[in-house]
C-alpha cells in the first residue's frame, strides 16, 4: 500500500517539499492534499497556524518497470527501447533494439529471469498484483507455437507406441501451454512431475488416466 507522509511548514510549498524529501520523490510522482492552510495569528504572534499537507505516492507500475529495466539493461551494456502498456492489471512490456537474442537466452531463460525480477519490483509496493509479461521480437508467440507443435507431435508418438513420454523441464507458463493444447485430446492426458525448476510435463495414454 502507498505510504502517505504528512508535511509541515510555514507555507504549503514548504510542507510539500518536506514530504517529498522524506519520500525521495518528485511532485509529478505524488498526490497532495492540503489539511491545513497557514494563518498568521493575532498581530502575527498568537494562534499562528502552520501549513499541513498529506502527500501520497502515485501507484505507477509502468514507471517502476521502466526505471528498473532502464538501469538493469544499461548495466548490461544493452541499448533498447522499452514500451510499457498496462491493461486490466496486466503489464505488457516490449523490448526492441539490436542483438535482442542476448535478452532471450537459451529457450527464453534470460527473458524469463528479467520478467521475474521486474515483477518483483513492480509488485513490491502495489495494493494488488500486477502480472508482468516481457517480450522481444515476438519470442513469446513463437515459443508458444513451438510448444503447441511439440505437444501434438509427442501426443502422436504416445498414441502410436503406447508409451508415455516425459518432456524436458519447463517453467509454469510453458507447462500450461502443453496442458492447454492437449486438454481436449481423446487419446492422451497430461500431468506434471518433479520440483521447480526441474518440473516437467508427462504425456500418457488416456486409458491410464486415473480420473
Amino acid at each position: 500500500m502507498s505510504k502517505t507522509v504528512t508535511g509541515k511548514g510555514k507555507t504549503v510549498e514548504e510542507a510539500i517539499n518536506q514530504a517529498l524529501t522524506e519520500l525521495t520523490l518528485t511532485l509529478e510522482e505524488v498526490e497532495t492534499k492540503v489539511v491545513q492552510v497557514p494563518e498568521n495569528g493575532v498581530f502575527g504572534l498568537f494562534g499562528k497556524k502552520e501549513a499541513i499537507v498529506e502527500v501520497t505516492p502515485i501507484d505507477n507500475p509502468e514507471k517502476r518497470a521502466q526505471s528498473f529495466l532502464t538501469d538493469m539493461l544499461a548495466s548490461m551494456g544493452i541499448q533498447c527501447v522499452i514500451a510499457c502498456k498496462l491493461n486490466d492489471d496486466i503489464l505488457n512490456i516490449e523490448l526492441s533494439g539490436k542483438d535482442m537474442g542476448i535478452l532471450i537466452g537459451r529457450r527464453g531463460q534470460t527473458l524469463d529471469a528479467i520478467q521475474y525480477l521486474t515483477s518483483l519490483v513492480v509488485n513490491k509496493k502495489t495494493e494488488h498484483y500486477v502480472r508482468v509479461i516481457i517480450d522481444t521480437e515476438h519470442y513469446r508467440e513463437k515459443r508458444q507455437k513451438t510448444l503447441e507443435n511439440l505437444s501434438h507431435k509427442m501426443a502422436s508418438k504416445v498414441t502410436r507406441y503406447h508409451k508415455k513420454i516425459s518432456l524436458e523441464p519447463m517453467n509454469p507458463a510453458e507447462r500450461r501451454i502443453i496442458h492447454a493444447t492437449l486438454q481436449d485430446d481423446e487419446n492422451v492426458f497430461t500431468y506434471s512431475e518433479g520440483e521447480d525448476p526441474y518440473r516437467y510435463v508427462v504425456i500418457d495414454l488416456q486409458e491410464n488416466n486415473p480420473e
